[in-house]
């Protein structure tokens, strides 16, 4: 039976995002708790990891989050003209409900919203410049595409209706041991044909224009991901519900979410770099043996290692994101799994915009478009230009118009070089630039997602990243992660990998 589509104000109801209750039947008698755990990385998955995992394990076990740099991982901010700045993971959409419950259980606030416009940008010259006014929006877009642009948001909300089961699920403590079982729950075949199919074959197939895929898809999954619309059909879709309205920052920063989720799990923080994992043997006083995962690690210190029951990996496992090495596994474990991370480079730049390299005539007094969207052409050697705000809107703000110099985010595949700026900028006076490997490639043939589990108790939240890289994805992962290391710790295989939710809870009344 499938469930039924519920909507955003149902979950409200439901109070889908609130971890008390589970279930209507009574609880089973539960074994021991762990002792101790390890998590290792502390960006949003991991610090959310180790909030659910204390959630889900109680206050008597020791949870250790090793992350040899900043908390946050890829949500970080930079200081330029006096202001910080989001330099890493910018947006989250409205009805992302785990990122909303964080902001709201650690007394955060989202940043105060100042609208934004548009335009679209072909290397050359500007084709399409967001109005103020938005009926002369949506005849622009009605003239030049027909009805695409409501098709498309129409398709979108299809493809989150069903996704958004996950938050009933998980409200009922239900968990997924793969990546591929989790999105056959929600959306049954038409999920792993998305996943398998790129988005620009899966919108043909749905009568979408050639054209609006150049002109207005392809510079939205540019923006978002890096990438053309040859990525799968999945990810384009997250792509594309990026772009929606009403997405919102945190007040403050992003990463004021991971130091919040890491201090209230009452977790250790470790400033250290974990270089390998091992499975071992120890006996116990009453004569039996016991299993550990042995986390070695690198500290100020010098070398070090610490024993722990159950272990959450929450970095990627791939090429140039990760050195951890695993022994004494069987199957062995590879250090590596299949597929890359892209290269995305974040420039911040103080200065002057240099008008003439829209290719417009317009005057920069004139010019309040904000975020520059580019085609997928020769001509584009960035994938965005964004006019970018302080992550805390200061009293008295006001955005400076674009013949003052301002803040500028500009988004490319490669660090730009002294003439591309020159090209770009009449002048500036600051630049700070971060290379991310952001996201992975999202290329045909979909490979299966790597596994969940790697080891009996040895789990990988990033497996999640291949479907879609995301805030609220990786919160999602933390959350059926931390279920499925409950359920398995206290055998309770009734809660794993259960697709007909409503069948179930319907038993259970």
């Amino acid at each position: 039976m499938q469930l039924p589509v519920l909507t955003l104000r149902s979950l409200l109801v439901l109070g889908l995002w609130n971890s008390g209750r589970r279930s209507l039947a009574s609880a089973p008698e539960l074994r021991h708790p762990p002792q101790k755990i390890a998590v290792i990385g502390a960006g949003i998955g991991g610090t959310a990891a180790a909030h659910y995992l204390r959630q889900e394990f109680g206050d008597g076990v020791k949870i250790d989050v090793f992350e040899p740099g900043a908390v946050g991982g890829r949500l970080a901010t930079v200081k330029m003209a006096g202001h910080e700045y989001e330099m890493g993971g910018s947006v989250i959409h409205p009805l992302n409900l785990h990122m909303k419950h964080f902001v709201e259980r650690l007394g955060l606030s989202p940043k105060q919203d100042i609208p934004s416009k548009m335009a679209i940008f072909d290397g050359n010259e500007i084709m399409f410049e967001e109005s103020d006014w938005f009926i002369v929006n949506f005849f622009r877009l009605l003239w030049r595409y027909g009805f695409n642009f409501l098709r498309m948001q129409m398709w979108v909300e299809g493809i989150l209706d069903k996704f958004m089961r996950i938050y009933q699920y998980q409200q009922y403590g239900y968990s997924f041991s793969s990546v591929d079982k989790l999105l056959h729950a929600m959306g049954g075949e038409s999920f792993i044909t998305l996943m398998n199919q790129t988005l620009e074959e899966a919108m043909m197939k749905e009568g979408f224009s050639q054209t609006f895929l150049n002109d207005i898809v392809a510079p939205i999954t540019r923006v978002n991901y890096g990438q053309s619309v040859r990525i799968h059909g999945f990810v384009g879709a997250v792509s594309l519900a990026g772009a929606g309205s009403g997405l919102w920052s945190v007040d403050g920063g992003n990463n004021k979410v991971c130091a919040g989720l890491l201090y209230h799990s009452k977790s250790e923080l470790i400033s250290a770099n974990v270089t390998s994992i091992s499975f071992t043997l120890r006996p116990s006083k009453k004569g039996t043996t016991n299993s550990f995962y042995e986390v070695n690690y690198v500290d100020e210190s010098g070398s070090a290692h610490s024993l722990y029951d159950i272990v959450v990996i929450a970095t990627p496992l791939h090429e140039g994101k990760s050195d951890i090495t695993f022994s004494g596994f069987s199957p062995p474990i590879p250090s590596h799994y299949p597929g890359r991370y892209q290269q995305t480079v974040a420039t911040m730049v103080h200065g002057l915009l240099n008008m003439s390299y829209l290719g417009t005539t317009e005057p920069a007094s004139d010019f309040t478009v904000t975020d520059i969207l580019t085609t997928d052409s020769k001509g584009s050697f960035i994938n965005s230009l964004s006019a970018v705000d302080p992550v805390h809107i200061p009293d008295g703000y006001k955005r400076p118009p674009a013949s003052q110099p301002k803040v500028w985010k500009v988004f490319s595949p490669q660090p730009l070089t002294q003439q591309q700026l020159q090209n770009m900028f009449v002048s500036w006076d600051s630049t700070s630039e971060a290379r991310w490997l952001a996201y992975p490639v999202y290329r045909l043939p979909y490979r299966k997602s790597p596994p969940f589990i790697l080891h009996d108790r040895l789990y990988y939240l990033n497996a999640v990243e291949w479907a879609a890289s995301a805030m609220e994805m990786s919160a999602i992962s933390a959350r059926n992660l931390a279920l499925l290391a409950h359920h398995r710790w206290h055998q309770q295989a009734g809660k794993i990998d259960q697709e007909d939710l409503h069948t179930r809870l319907r038993g259970e009344l």
